[in-house]
Parts: C-alpha cells; structure tokens; sequence
C-alpha cells in the first residue's frame, strides 16, 4: 500500500487495487486471465468484464486539525465511474467523522480513470474505495510511493446500468525500511524521469554531493564521488539492486568495483540512497552511503522505445507489464550501439531483465527476477594537456587505440515477504556469474625499464589487459516485529546477510609493437566469504521523539591463492637464472620453490549505529546520527593472519528537514552537517591503474537539499560542500571535488490541442551540473565543470515523440582531471618531459536525440 509518510498526507491503498489487481466479473462471467475466479451461477453466454485503472490521482491530504490526535484510520467510499473515465458520484460507506470524509472526498472527486470495459467497450462502475489516513511519522520522506506496511484490503466493481455480485479480493504490498535520518534519500523520478540520463547510474544525481565520472569508456562503471569520497568504480558505496549486491570483491581491477549499465532506466522505480553508514541494513562498502535501485514498471501493456542521435547512437527498448498485474511483474531488453564522441568510444550492449510478483498464502507475495547483460566497448583513456595545448592531439583523440573491454553478467534471484500477525518475514536468495576483460594504459612507454636480469629489450610499453571471472551466490534476510508500548509503535528488526565471492583475476603488460603480452603482474584465486547479523530498533519514548539504531557484525574470510608470488630475488641461480620469467620457481641464492603462495584470515567487524529523531513540529524534524562501517580490503593486501581485513569507518552528523504542503504544492527541505573518518583509505595510482591504500582521512561538509512538486512541475535542487584532508600531512585528498550542485527541473501539462477530440500531453526537462574545482597532486588543482542537459515531448494516446540535447552549450570540459608522470614516446611529441604534467579525460560534447515511443493495449 503506498504510504505517505509527510503528517499532511494519506496513502492510497485503491492505486493498487486500480492499477494491479483485475477486479471480477459477475457470477456468470469468467475471471480475466490473472484475475480472480468466481463461481458461474448462469450457463448463459460469457462476457468479460475489466475494471477501471486510475489515469491521474490527486493525494488527500490529513486534516491539519487532527495532526495532534495522530489518528490511523481508513474512510471508505463508494465511487461511481461514467463511461469516459470521470468520478460523477462519491458517497462515504464508513465514516470516520467530518474531517476525515470531507478529505477523501475531496480527493476522489478530482481522480481520472480509463473507465471500466465491458466486452471492449467502456461502462460505468461503482468502486469501493478505502482511504488509509496514517499517523505523522517521525520523519518526512521526499516522495511517497513507497509501500510502507503489508495492507489487507477490500474492493468491489459493479457495473451501474446493473448490480453484480463482486468478491472481496486480497491486495498485499511490501514492508518499506524504515527511515534511519536525515541523510536517508527516497528518490522516486516521477516526472524528473524525463531529464536526460544516459543510464541507470545518472539516477544517483538526484542525491546531493554525487559526481560522476568515467576515464574507462561507455561500457566501464562510473567513478563516483559522494561527501568527498572518491568512490572510482564503487567501493565506498554499498550499491545493490531489489537489495542484491553489486558490488563485487575480489575484482582486480577495482575491489568493490560496481557496474550498474546491467539496469535498464526504465525499470527503475525508485532508488534509496542513504548518505553515510547509519542503517544496520548497510553492509560492506557503505563508506560514503549506500544505493538500492528497486525495480518496478508502472507502463503497462507493451512498449517500443526507439532512440536516434548523435555520434551514430541507436537504441531499441521494448517492454511488457501485463494489466492485470503489479508494478513488480514486467519483462523488458535493450540493445544499444553507438560510435561514440571522438576517437575509439564506440560501444555495444543488450540487457535483457525479467520480474514475476505472486501471491503467497493469504498474507504474502513472491518475487522472481532474472538479468542478463553483456557489451563490449572501446576507450579513449586519458591524454596529456600539453600535447593537446602544441596541436599535437586533438581534445577527443586517444594515444592508445587498444584500450577498451567486454563484460558480462547473468544473475537470478527470488524473495518472498509474509506477515505473521504483526511480525513481516523477508527472505532473499541470489546467485551471480560476471565477466570482466579490461585493456588500458594510463602512463604510456614509462613503466618497462631494462632489469639486469632481462634480456635487451626497448621500453615495450605500459597497456595492462585484466581478465576476471567470478562467482557470487548469497541469501539475506530479516524479522520485524511492532508491538504498542503506552500508546507508542514500537518496532524491532533481527536480520542477516551472507555472501560467498569466488574471483579469477589476472593481469598482463601487453607491447605495444606486437600488441602480445611481455609480464605476468597478477594472478590471484580468491575465495570470500561475508556473514553478517544485526538487530535494529525504533524506539519511540514520547510522541516526538524516536530513538533508532542498533548493531551489526560481520565476518569476513579471506583464502588466496597467488600464482605470480616470486617476481624477483636477492640473487638468481647461476646455473638457471630464469631471465625474462615473470613468476619465479626460486627463492633467494636459486633455492627451488613454487611460484605460489596462499594466505588466509579472518576478522569481526562490530559496528553500532544510532540516530535521535525529534518532532515534527510544525513540519520541522531534528536529527542526529552516528555510524560505524567498513570496507574490505583488496585481497592482494591480504596476509597471513591479518586480523583486520577491512578499513573502518566512523560517521557523525546532524540535520534539520522541513516539509510543507501549500495547496497542491508539497515542499521538502533539508540541511545537514556531516564529518566521516576512514582510518586506511583509497588514492587513485596511474601506474596500476586502479586505487591503491594511503593513510587515514577525515572529511567534513554541509549537505543542502529541496524537492518541490505540483500538479504541473517538479524539481529538485542540491548542494554539497565539503573538505577532504589527509589526517597525517593535512594536505587536500587529491581528485575529490570541493563543492558539487545539480538541479533538475520538469515541467508538464496538457496542451491547448486536439486530436480526434483527444489532447496532446507536452513536457518540458532539463538537469544543470556544477562541479567546483578538485585539489590534484603536486599542489595543483582542476578546472570547474558547468553543463546543462534539456528534453522536450509531445504525447497523444499511445505515441510519444521526444527530443533532448545533452551539453546542450557544447562546452569542451575535463570530466576527470590527473596529475602525474607519463611518456607516449610514440605518440605526439618525441622528447617528453618527464615531471608531473596534467591530464585528463574529455567529456561528451553536445549531442542530440530523438525518441519515439509507442504503448500497446496499456497504459
């Protein structure tokens, strides 16, 4: 049941019961396929009977009056429904005095409807329609759809021209987690779905403080920065996906590395992004926060999307959610290509991703998701300022054509959720096979310098090519139980989680003059194991003061086996020297040995989390929290008996959130103070390329945020302002930006034109970025980012025509900026200075693209 958890707003049970359940027929006619059987008490011929869907609803909204009495009650009406889909009558069944009725008539009366059919063509209905009206929680939410708690609810459809005999049907939703503070973002798209993002990734923009960035080609996971954390490819953020991980351990090339281009846009329902590790839920990784993508289709029937546009870009999407289902049930695949900007960025993927939602018992549901994705895309790298300041290489040229990868990821998995009085039972299971091949070259002929033991040889060049395999299979799970204490909910949660990561990962110099490889760097067998438990709890002494939090503990296991263990030694056996080996089979003075080594350890991790709510108070809610996370290392820095296999992390922070409802306009602000220590963290090094340990760090911001929606507009608004520094030098973290401000903004209504005696729906869409500088090494500093995104569409019946512009100014910026030492003795200028010089890599230039989309026998 989707739950408005602002004090000035009701949930509305009846979206589910219009949108996702097939209301019956009369005794005498069949159910419609997925819907509900009734007994045939006439042999007469059959006819179908569909029932009404919502097209358009307006929130009630909780009387002002009865905020005090925080009352929880349900009103509910008998609405009736003309042919052409408007409420013509409205009358209530069970009151719950004046307040309460007058509001959810006043709401009901202003809702749209693809009126009910009879045979194919539409009649008047009668529906029954409960109004759920809940208490002021303890904290405002940005947007509501969430579905807060297992609801039981009752509907009946009766033609008007006739009484029908309706059953009573059974409607279940899924228990939201509850909120853990003012950094806990809700992020539902609504109509900011229509500002232009290339991929499910550019969702987390909707979050204050997120940058992203990507040095690694179309096909590569984005760098993400959030709070002043450089998270690269993912491993300061828990991310996961219907709250399965992403992130991978073990992966060479980034431990923690996170690829969220397996995620359809368009499947994507909503995403929670909690800021900082205050939720016992949050896990492994939640360094700088967390990400849950939970996926859901609200178009139903079946849907073609094709895009065309810049740079020789296509993109065909095609989706199905049957009528007669849930949000959760629908199937969708994409398959993309596009030459991309420049010189050597051309990609190629396909997503296929399918979902099932059933009924459990009486009181529950099941779902079932598999993916699958693969693509294989090329990069351009990063190119030296001054090479491209003498003329030398252009702005989106590359020095290194061979850069590039493929990937690929297959993954099942199946939950279910029951309640059991006032206890919810959630359980997960998943398993997940991904492939991972990888070719770049950060540093150019600087890295292959002649070693005594090697035979004559020139510099052959520093392209690393990783190739990765692995295997994740995990189950999670969890009880909650709420219980009144003096007149107080109360709530407590017992759950676990557990991951097993089996990795294969080597990595090889390849030369650039017979493109074969020359050095075995890596080669590493890991096995991982991750069990964690925890108990969190919501305990509410008074009416406005709540007190959450709780504790979690993880073991984490760590087995590896390195197949490249001896590289070099003291001295070489004078009668086998082995020149030009990468993995010796000798020790120092030539003593035979394998040229493997396993390590194993293992350590707890105990982490308390806590955070005060107090209020609201005229729309104003305070909040304080502290959190303690981890991250686990990279298993090459694993050894024998290391007992701390993880860095930790220490979080505080308080804020104040307001909310406020002005007619049909809803507004939520929120301001926080936040600092966060790691005591081991990541730095970016060019020479292997990937993040590398460095010392402890402490970051220190303010975090600001406004979301305002209408009947007409959304819009969104970010600030985040932060201080990275190094605990031990005080010196500035290098690549983390100072301050990072995003604004997204929809406009939509329809339009004063008829077709066929229909009107045309327009919308109109932009996001603005602004990236304040980053602090690099060697006491230098980048240069800012400004870009703004903007779309158009028109919508007549099931045909939607769009336009959008992405960089619409065309401005040449620097997505990601370097500092250090390279030499492309081959490419551009042929004596190099081999001091610390900038680089970078370019952003997308301004690009266009046209869609057209067409919905079949939905909505």
């Amino acid at each position: 049941m989707p739950r408005c958890t602002s004090p000035l707003f009701v949930s509305l049970p009846v979206l589910l019961l219009a949108s996702a359940v097939a209301l019956p027929a009369r005794a005498d006619e069949p159910a419609r396929s997925g819907g509900t059987k009734v007994a045939q008490n006439d042999q007469s011929a059959p006819r179908t009977l569909v029932a009404p869907v919502v097209k358009h609803h307006t929130e009630a909204v909780y009387p002002p009056s009865q905020v005090a009495s925080a009352r929880d009650v349900t009103v509910v009406l008998i609405t009736t429904i003309d042919a052409e889909g408007h409420v013509i009558d409205a009358k209530v069944e069970a009151s719950q005095g004046p307040e309460f009725d007058e509001a959810a008539l006043v709401a009901v009366r202003q809702w749209e409807f693809f009126p009910a059919e009879r045979n194919g063509k539409p009649v008047a209905a009668r529906i029954k329609v409960p109004f759920h009206f809940a208490p002021p929680p303890p904290l405002p939410i940005a947007v509501p759809p969430t579905p807060a708690e297992h609801q039981h609810t009752k509907a009946e459809a009766v033609p008007a021209e006739e009484h029908v005999h309706a059953e009573e049907i059974s409607v279940y939703g899924r228990s939201a987690r509850p909120s853990t503070g003012a950094s806990d973002f809700v992020l539902h798209l609504g109509e900011l779905s229509r500002v232009p993002r290339q991929n499910a990734g550019e969702m987390l923009k909707l979050a204050p403080g997120i940058l992203l960035t990507n040095e690694g080609g179309d096909g590569h996971a984005a760098q993400v920065f959030m709070r002043g954390f450089d998270a690269h490819d993912g491993q300061d953020i828990e991310f996961t996906v219907n709250g399965i991980p992403i992130n991978e351990s073990g992966n060479l090339h980034a431990n923690g590395y996170s690829d969220t281009n397996f995620i359809m846009p368009e499947l994507v329902d909503s995403l929670r992004v909690v800021e900082g590790p205050y939720d016992p839920r949050q896990g492994n990784y939640a360094v700088a926060g967390s990400a849950d993508y939970q996926l859901g289709l609200e178009r139903r029937g079946l849907t073609a999307k094709y895009t065309i546009g810049s740079f020789g870009t296509h993109r065909l999407v095609l989706l199905w959610g049957p009528k007669d289902a849930g949000t959760h049930t629908f199937g969708g695949g994409e398959l993309y290509t596009s030459d991309g900007f420049g010189q050597n960025r051309a990609v190629k993927r396909a997503i296929a991703m399918g979902q099932y939602e059933g009924k459990l018992g009486e009181k529950g549901s099941y779902r079932i998701l598999a993916t699958a994705y693969a693509n294989d895309y090329q990069s351009a790298g990063l190119l030296r300022q001054d090479d491209v300041a003498a003329g030398r290489k252009d702005f989106y040229d590359t020095y290194d054509a061979r850069q590039g990868g493929q990937n690929t990821r297959f993954m099942v998995a199946a939950d279910f959720e029951t309640r059991s009085g006032t206890t919810v039972f959630y359980e997960q299971a998943y398993a997940i096979h991904r492939g991972m091949r990888l070719q770049e070259n950060f540093t150019g002929y600087l890295l292959d310098v002649q070693q005594a033991s090697q035979s004559p040889h020139p510099q052959r060049g520093d392209l690393i090519d990783r190739d990765i395999t692995s295997i994740t299979v995990g189950n999670r799970g969890f009880a909650r139980f709420n219980a009144p204490f003096r007149g107080q909910k109360q709530e407590l949660e017992l759950g676990y989680s557990a991951r097993y990561d089996a990795t294969e990962g080597t990595q090889y110099r390849v030369a650039g003059q017979t493109n074969q490889p020359y050095h075995l760097d890596i080669d590493n067998k890991s096995k991982l194991a991750d069990i964690g438990i925890y108990a969190d709890a919501q305990i509410r002494p008074l009416k406005y003061v709540v007190l959450k939090g709780g504790v979690r503990a993880d073991l984490f296991t760590f087995d590896i086996l390195n197949g490249c263990a001896v590289s070099d030694v003291r001295r070489r056996s004078d009668q086998n020297p082995q020149t030009d080996q990468s993995c010796l089979s000798q020790g120092d003075f030539g003593n035979y040995r394998e040229p493997v080594s396993r390590a194993t350890t293992a350590s707890v991790a105990a982490m308390p989390r806590a955070s005060l709510l107090v209020g609201p108070f005229a729309g104003v809610l305070f909040s304080v929290s502290y959190g303690q996370g981890v991250r686990s290392v990279d298993p090459i820095y694993v050894y024998n008996d290391v007992k701390t296999p993880f860095a930790s992390i220490a979080a505080y922070e308080t804020g104040v959130s307001y909310t406020k409802t002005l007619g049909s306009v809803t507004l939520l602000a929120r301001s926080i103070f936040f600092q966060t220590h790691v005591d081991r963290d990541l730095v970016f090094n060019q020479t292997e390329g990937r993040n590398t340990l460095a010392n402890g760090t402490t970051r220190t911001g303010w975090v600001g945020a406004v979301r305002a929606t209408g009947s007409f507009f959304d819009t969104a608004a970010n600030v985040t302002a932060v201080r990275s520094t190094f605990d031990d030098t005080h010196l500035l973290v290098p690549y983390v930006p100072d301050l990072v401000v995003r604004s997204d903004t929809a406009f939509h209504h329809e339009l004063p034109l008829k077709i066929d005696g229909e009107k045309l729906r327009g919308s109109i869409a932009s996001g603005i970025s602004f990236v304040g500088k980053r602090s690099l090494p060697f006491n230098q500093s980048s240069d800012t980012i400004f870009t703004l995104d903007l779309s158009a569409s028109v919508a007549w019946r099931m045909a939607e025509i769009g336009l959008s512009a992405t960089n619409l100014l065309g401005t040449q910026y620097r997505l990601g900026e370097y500092n250090f030492t390279s030499d492309w003795q081959n490419q551009g200028d042929t004596r190099p200075s081999l001091v610390p010089v900038r680089h970078f890599a370019a952003g997308a230039p301004r690009a266009l693209f046209a869609t057209l989309t067409l919905t079949l026998g939905g909505s």
